[in-house]
C-alpha cells in the first residue's frame, strides 16, 4: 500500500515535468478502472503523454517513488492485464503516430498507440498489411497488440504477433532508455558488458537461457501448441542451436529481447515505439461459408476442411447467430450469406494472386466437402468484396454479441482463450461442455477454429457468490485438459489476472521459476503491471461485479424493462471497447473527435455505473462531472446499431438528462429549442423576413451567445416565407392524384422543419408522390418530439407524443402508409416511442405503416407500382447517411432508390456523423467538435467532389452542416428525384 504522501509528491513531481495530461481526479481513475474484461481496479491516477519524454520522467520517477505502472492502449483486454493499481499511461490519444516506414523491406516502425486498422489503412496504398489481424483491431492498439502476443483469423498463415516484431524502444524498470532488436553473437557480448541494469539483463538472460538445464526445462514446459502466448516467450531466446519450440516463422538465429516483451503484458518493461515486419495484402480472396446443424459436426469437419489448404476457418455458433439477428445492422449482413437457418457455420477462406485463382480453390473446396463432409448443409460462396466484408463484419463482432444477452448471465470470457491441436477440438469442447452443464452451466461459442482455438464462454452470474465460485472450478478442469491434449492455456489474450494464477501448475514449477527469475531481473521492485504473468492473486480478487454489487433504484421516465431496468441497460456494457473504433461506421462520433476516454459510450457506461452502484456517491449522478461526461454523446443512434451489445446510450442518455435538470433546473436553451416548433409558427410566413433579418444582427448574436448559449460561428436557419403548409393549401394536385381509392392515398408526415424553414424539401416529395399518382394528404402534425426528447424533456415530449398518434394511428388504422421525409422525426415514431409510451396499444400497428420517403419510394417500385418517367441524363450523387437513419434501417433504401435514375452512380460517404445533431452544433460549447466531426471524412469528400455531382443527405441537420461547412447546397432525396422527373 502505498502512503498519500509518496503519491502526492510523486504526481507533483511528474507533473512539473511532464507535458502530458495527468489526471488523478476520481472521475478519471473510474474510466481507466476496467477494460473489457470482468475486472475492476481503480488506478492511482491516469497519465496521457504526449512524447517519449513524457514515459520516460514517468518511469524514472515511479522508478524513485516505488510507484506501480500500467502502460495501456484501447484497453481491450480480455484477461483484466490492463486494469490495475497503478498510474495507468494511455498511450492512444497522442502517441500513435508512425515513426518510420521502409516498403521496400517491408517493416514500419509505429508508437505503441497506433491503433491497427489505422495502421493496415496507412499500409494499404504499398499493398502492405501488418499479418496477425485480431477481432478488435478496429479500437487495439499495437502496444496492446504486442504486449498480449495477439493473433488473429489467419494465424494458420501469420502465427502470432511475436513472429514479426523486429525490434523495439523501451524504457526499462529503473529509468534506462535502450532499444532491444535482433543481436549476433558478437553484438550480444558487448551488450553484455554494459553499466546498470540494461548490462545485468543481457548477462543474466544470456546465461539463463544457455543453461543445458533450463534448456530442458524450457522445451519441456513451453506447449509444442505453436498457438501460444501465455507465460514469458523463454523459448524464443533459445540458441538457434537448440531451437525454439515449434517455431511457425523462420528463427534468424539472433538474440531478441523484443520476443520477451512481446507476450510480457507489460510486466517487463515500456514500449515507446516498435518495429513491425510486413507482409503483402492478399491479391485476391475467396470464401465459403459452410453451414451444419450441430456445433459437434461442425468441429469434427475441420481437420477435414484444412486439408484443403484455406488461409482461415471461422466459427460462428448458434448463439452468435441469433445475437446478431436481433440487432439490425447485423441482421441485415446476415441475409446475403445464409441459406435458411443454420446451427452454426464455418467460415472458410482461400487466398489468390488473380480472382479466378481465388475463386478455383473455393470450388474445389466445395466438392470436397461434398465428397468429405457428409454433415455439411450447405456451402454459400462469397466473392463479391462486399459480401466478404458483411460475413467478416458479422464475425469480429461475435464476441460481443455473445455478451448482449438480456440477462445478468453472462458469457465470461476466462477459459475463452484456449487452443488445442484440432484433431482434439471437438472432443476437448464436448468434455468441457459436460463439466458446465454439470454445474448447471450454460455455454457459448465463437472460434478461430482453423487454429483449434474454440472461444468457449460459461454463461454465469457475477453477481451471485455460488456463481463466481464456478469460476476457479471451470478453469481448473480446463487447464487440466488443454494440458492432457498439448494445448496452450491463453493463445491470444494473454494470461492478465483470469489466467496468470494457475500459470505455476500449467507450465511446471521449474519453468514457472524461470518466468520469475526473468520478471525479477527485469523489474526487481515489481513496479510494472505486477500481478500478472507471475505471483498472481486468485482469479476472483478484484471483480468488476462480484457477490456483494449492489444498485440504486433508478425510478425511470422511459420504460427499461427489456433491459431489466435502467441499471442493466448500463451494465451491457462490457468494457469491449468498440466505440473507440475511428476508421468506419459511426460509433462513436465524439470519440473519434476527441480521441478521449470520458467520450466514448464506454466511457459514459462506467461513469453512470459508478455513480448508481455506489463507487460514487449517489449525489454524482446529476453532478456537473457527470454532465461533462454525458454532454458530448450526441444521441446518434450508432451504438444502438453498431455495438455488439447492443448498448443504447442515446436512450440511456435521454433518461439521465430528465433527472439532471429535475435536480439542476431546466435551461433556457433547452426550453427554446424543444418547442422550437412554436417559434417557427410564429416566425415563418408574413414575419419571416424579419426574424430572418434580426437574427443575423451582430447584437442579436451577441444576446445569443451570452444568454442562451447559441454561438455566432454559423449562420442560424432562416424560416420561409411561404410555409409548406400554406403553399399545400393553396396548389392543385394533377388530375392523375384525384384519387378516391384509399389504396392510393398516402400521408406525408410535414415535420417542423421541412414545413417552416426548408419547405422545397415536403414540396418536392409531394410533387414526386402526386406524380406517381398518389393521392397526398398531411399528418396535421408537424412535431414527434424530438427536439423535447433529444434535451431531456419527456414530460413535454410525451405529451407531443400522444398528439401524434391520436393523429396518426387512425390513418394507420385505415391502412395509409405514413411517408417521413426527416430520419430523426421517423426514429422518435419508430423506436423512442417504445419506450416513451410502451403502453399504447395503438403503436405497433403505427410503426408498421411508418416509412421513410427512401423505404416508400422503393417499395412501390419492387411492387411494380411506380409508374415515373425520369430523364437520362447522366447524375454523380455523393450520399451521406443520417446517424438515425444508418443505425434503424441503413442507407440500402437510398442506394435503391437512386438506382432508379437511368445513367447514374452513387458513391456513398464512410463519413459517420456530419457533426449538427440537431442543435447540438449551434451551440457554443460544442461548435468546435461538431466542425471536427465534420472535417473528420464528410466535409473534405464533399468539397473534393466535382462541381456537378449532386449532395444529397435526408437530414435537415446534415444538409445545414455541409452548407456550412464546405459551401455546397445537399439536396434530399425527394428533390433529386423531382429534378429528375420529365
Amino acid at each position: 500500500m502505498i502512503q498519500e504522501s509518496v503519491l502526492h509528491d510523486f504526481f507533483h513531481e511528474l507533473g512539473r515535468r511532464a507535458k502530458g495530461d495527468l489526471r488523478t481526479d476520481t472521475y478519471s481513475k473510474l474510466l481507466y478502472s476496467t477494460d473489457a474484461s470482468i475486472y475492476k481496479v481503480t488506478p492511482h491516477g491516469v497519465l496521457l503523454p504526449h512524447t517519449a519524454e513524457d514515459i520516460y520522467a514517468a518511469v524514472e520517477l515511479a522508478h524513485k517513488y516505488r510507484v506501480p505502472l500500467l502502460p495501456r492502449a484501447g484497453g481491450s483486454s480480455l484477461a483484466g492485464q490492463a486494469t490495475n493499481e497503478a498510474l495507468v499511461m494511455d498511450l492512444t490519444k497522442h502517441m500513435n503516430g508512425v515513426v518510420e516506414f521502409n516498403p521496400e523491406e517491408r517493416w514500419i516502425r509505429v508508437q505503441p498507440g497506433m491503433v491497427l486498422d489505422e495502421l493496415n489503412h496507412f499500409l494499404r496504398p504499398h499493398g502492405l498489411q501488418f499479418g496477425p489481424d485480431p477481432a478488435s483491431s478496429n479500437r487495439a492498439a499495437m502496444g496492446g497488440i504486442v504486449s498480449n502476443n495477439s493473433t488473429g483469423s489467419h494465424s494458420i498463415l501469420y502465427g502470432m504477433t511475436a513472429d514479426h516484431v523486429l525490434g523495439m524502444s523501451v524504457v526499462l524498470s529503473d529509468g534506462t532508455v535502450t532499444q532491444f532488436e535482433g543481436l549476433t553473437a558478437e553484438q550480444l557480448a558487448q551488450h553484455q558488458k554494459r553499466q546498470g541494469l540494461e548490462g545485468q539483463l543481457y548477462r543474466q538472460l544470456n546465461s539463463m537461457v544457455w543453461d543445458p538445464t533450463n534448456q530442458g526445462i524450457i522445451q519441456r514446459g513451453t506447449p509444442h501448441h505453436w498457438r501460444r502466448c501465455g507465460g514469458y516467450n523463454l523459448d524464443r531466446l533459445l540458441p538457434a542451436a537448440v531451437g525454439g519450440v515449434n517455431f511457425r516463422w523462420p528463427q534468424d538465429g539472433l538474440f531478441n529481447l523484443a520476443k520477451l516483451i512481446s507476450g510480457a503484458e507489460g510486466t517487463l518493461a515500456v514500449m515507446t515505439d516498435v518495429r513491425l515486419n510486413l507482409v503483402p495484402l492478399p491479391t485476391h480472396t475467396a470464401l465459403a461459408i459452410v453451414h451444419f446443424n450441430t456445433l459437434f459436426e461442425a468441429l469434427q469437419a475441420v481437420p477435414t476442411m484444412l486439408e484443403a489448404g484455406p488461409a482461415a476457418i471461422e466459427l460462428l455458433d448458434n448463439l452468435g447467430l441469433t445475437m446478431c439477428r436481433d440487432v439490425p445492422e447485423y441482421a441485415r449482413l446476415l441475409t446475403t450469406f445464409l441459406e435458411g437457418q443454420p446451427n452454426c457455420i464455418l467460415i472458410t477462406e482461400f487466398y489468390g494472386e488473380t480472382a479466378q485463382e481465388a475463386a478455383d480453390k473455393m470450388t474445389k473446396f466445395k466438392a470436397h466437402v461434398a465428397q468429405h463432409v457428409p454433415t455439411a448443409t450447405a456451402v454459400v460462396p462469397a466473392v463479391h468484396p462486399q459480401q466478404q466484408s458483411n460475413v467478416w463484419k458479422v464475425r469480429k463482432v461475435g464476441l460481443g454479441l455473445m455478451m448482449s444477452v438480456r440477462s445478468d448471465y453472462k458469457p465470461i470470457p476466462f477459459i475463452e482463450d484456449a487452443a488445442v491441436p484440432v484433431e482434439h477440438l471437438a472432443e476437448y469442447v464436448t468434455r468441457v461442455e459436460q463439466f458446465c452443464h454439470d454445474l448447471g452451466t450454460d455455454v457459448a461459442y465463437y472460434a478461430h477454429a482453423s487454429a483449434g482455438c474454440l472461444h468457449i464462454r460459461p454463461l454465469i452470474n457475477t453477481k451471485i457468490a455460488t456463481e463466481v465460485t464456478k469460476l476457479a472450478q471451470i478453469a481448473q478442469f480446463s487447464m487440466e485438459l488443454v494440458g492432457q491434449y498439448g494445448g496452450a492455456l491463453s493463445s491470444e489474450h494473454g494470461d492478465g489476472k483470469v489466467r496468470s494464477w494457475l500459470n505455476e501448475a500449467f507450465f511446471g514449477r521449474e519453468l514457472y521459476t524461470l518466468f520469475q527469475q526473468t520478471k525479477q531481473a527485469f523489474d526487481p521492485h515489481n513496479l510494472l503491471n505486477p500481478g500478472n504473468v507471475v505471483d498472481a492473486p486468485p482469479m476472483t480478487e478484484n471483480l468488476r461485479y462480484g457477490g456483494t454489487y449492489q444498485t440504486i433504484p433508478i425510478q425511470t421516465i422511459l420504460d427499461f424493462s427489456a433491459d431489466g431496468g435502467f441499471d442493466r441497460a448500463v451494465e451491457m456494457c462490457n468494457g469491449a471497447g468498440v466505440c473507440r473504433k475511428r476508421t468506419i461506421d459511426t460509433m462513436c462520433p465524439s470519440f473519434m473527435a476527441t480521441r478521449d476516454e470520458r467520450d466514448s459510450t464506454r466511457g459514459r457506461a462506467n461513469m453512470l455505473r459508478a455513480a448508481i452502484s455506489g463507487a460514487l456517491p449517489f449525489s454524482d449522478f446529476t453532478s456537473p462531472a457527470m454532465y461533462e461526461a454525458m454532454d458530448l454523446c450526441i444521441s446518434c443512434k450508432a451504438c444502438k446499431a453498431e455495438c455488439p451489445s447492443s448498448v443504447d446510450m442515446a436512450k440511456i442518455k435521454t433518461e439521465w438528462q430528465a433527472h439532471y435538470y429535475e435536480a439542476n433546473g431546466v435551461p433556457l436553451r433547452n426550453k427554446l429549442f424543444a418547442n422550437v416548433e412554436n417559434l417557427s409558427k410564429v416566425a415563418s410566413g408574413p414575419l419571416a423576413p424579419l426574424f430572418n433579418w434580426g437574427s443575423q444582427l451582430g447584437l442579436v448574436r451577441q444576446v445569443m451567445a451570452k444568454w442562451v448559449g447559441i454561438g455566432g460561428q454559423r449562420p442560424l436557419p432562416t424560416f420561409a416565407r411561404q410555409p409548406f403548409t400554406t403553399w399545400f393549401r393553396a396548389h392543385t394536385p394533377p388530375r392523375k392524384a384525384l384519387k378516391t381509392d384509399i389504396r392510393q392515398t398516402v400521408v406525408l408526415f410535414n415535420d417542423t422543419f421541412n414545413t417552416f424553414n426548408q419547405p422545397e424539401v415536403a414540396i418536392a416529395a409531394t410533387e414526386v408522390l402526386e406524380a406517381a399518382g398518389l393521392n397526398v394528404i398531411l399528418a396535421g402534425v408537424t412535431d414527434t418530439g424530438r427536439p423535447a426528447l433529444s434535451k431531456g424533456l419527456l414530460k413535454l415530449a410525451k405529451q407531443k407524443a400522444a398528439v401524434v398518434v391520436d393523429k396518426l394511428a387512425p390513418l394507420a388504422a385505415a391502412g395509409l402508409p405514413i411517408v417521413f421525409l426527416e430520419p430523426s422525426e421517423l426514429s422518435a415514431v419508430t423506436d423512442d416511442y417504445r419506450s416513451l409510451i410502451p403502453h399504447e396499444s395503438r403503436l405497433p400497428n403505427l410503426i408498421a405503416h411508418c416509412h421513410s420517403f427512401e423505404q416508400f419510394m422503393v417499395r412501390l417500385a419492387e411492387r411494380g407500382e411506380l409508374k415515373l418517367a425520369f430523364d437520362e441524363r447522366p447524375r454523380q450523387i455523393l450520399l451521406h447517411g443520417h446517424c438515425h437513419q444508418k443505425a434503424l434501417i441503413g442507407t440500402g433504401p437510398s442506394h435503391k432508390l437512386f438506382a432508379l435514375l437511368p445513367n447514374t452512380t452513387v458513391q456513398e460517404v464512410d463519413s459517420g456523423c456530419c457533426g449538427m445533431a440537431g442543435s447540438f452544433g449551434y451551440e457554443t460549447e460544442h461548435y468546435e467538435v461538431s466542425q471536427k466531426m465534420g472535417e473528420r471524412r464528410l466535409l473534405p469528400a464533399v468539397r473534393a467532389a466535382a462541381t456537378t455531382t449532386i449532395v444529397t443527405a435526408a437530414g435537415v441537420s446534415c444538409r445545414e452542416q455541409i452548407h456550412h461547412g464546405a459551401q455546397r447546397t445537399a439536396l434530399h432525396p425527394a428533390q433529386v428525384l423531382r429534378q429528375a422527373l420529365l
